[in-house]
């Protein structure tokens, strides 16, 4: 295992439209929404930047689980259909990049491992995978910052 390239990162509290799906292919299902969403309003995804992550998590024995999609929002736009608004209230993050999907779940665990070994401690605001390509690419070529949260 090569060495995790870890840096800190503090999100500053931020409005945000969340796009929620649930099933065997969440992801699938929370960004066709928040696409058609986009879409409606002229935005692309070179205006917005695009966080994910699963709610709830995977459970044993079931193909089921859900998982929100958010984006940045100004306070003029307002929730619509199945997109709400929500307020996340921001924090300090490791933060590492993660090209593909296929070991995903492999590197959240070594940045857990990153985090136990480090000056940090677990902090409660929300896990994050920061999105950096369309999200129509395939899924072996997408590039993700995963977002743990810290706390001095």
């Amino acid at each position: 295992m090569s060495e995790l390239e870890v840096r800190i990162v503090e999100l500053e509290p931020m409005r945000v439209a969340c796009a929620h799906g649930y099933g065997k292919s969440p992801e699938e299902l929370a960004t066709e929404k928040m696409l058609a969403f986009m879409e409606a309003r002229g935005m692309t995804f070179d205006d917005i930047r695009w966080f994910g992550f699963n709610n709830p998590n995977p459970s044993p024995g079931s193909p089921n689980y859900g998982y929100d999609v958010w984006i940045p929002m100004g306070p003029d736009v307002e929730g619509e259909g199945d997109i709400e608004i929500k307020e996340f209230e921001g924090g300090l993050y490791g933060v590492t990049r993660l090209k593909g999907v296929s070991n995903i779940g492999d590197v959240w665990g070594q940045l857990v491992h990153w985090r136990e070994d480090s000056p940090y401690q677990k902090g409660h605001h929300q896990w994050l995978e920061n999105l950096l390509v369309h999200p129509r690419t395939p899924y072996d070529d997408y590039v993700f910052d995963l977002y743990l949260p810290i706390v001095q």
